[in-house]
């Protein structure tokens, strides 16, 4: 699954899970239906929007977005920290 499609997925996942409509997270509910479906990639400060809708942090959105196929969210945790630490 391409990147876009799967922060698409985590997007839809959040917002259902927050009880929200898509309206509710943008001004026009096609933008967001385009994003939650993998047909367009927002912005960095669109995801920020997003997020701060939600009531989540942009990055939730994105670490969700790599853990649509599977992947294990304390290897996740563990990499990003990692290399957090060493980018210091």
């Amino acid at each position: 699954m391409e990147l876009k499609e799967a922060f698409g997925v985590a997007l839809r996942q959040a917002r259902l899970e927050k009880g929200l409509a898509q309206e509710a997270l943008a001004p026009s509910q096609a933008y967001v239906s385009e994003v939650e479906n993998g047909r367009k990639s927002p912005s960095i400060e669109k995801v920020d929007e997003l997020a701060s809708v939600l009531g989540i942090h942009p990055v939730t959105l994105f670490a969700r977005s790599y853990l649509v196929d599977g992947s294990d969210l304390t290897d996740l945790l563990k990499r990003v920290t990692q290399e957090l630490h060493e980018l210091q």
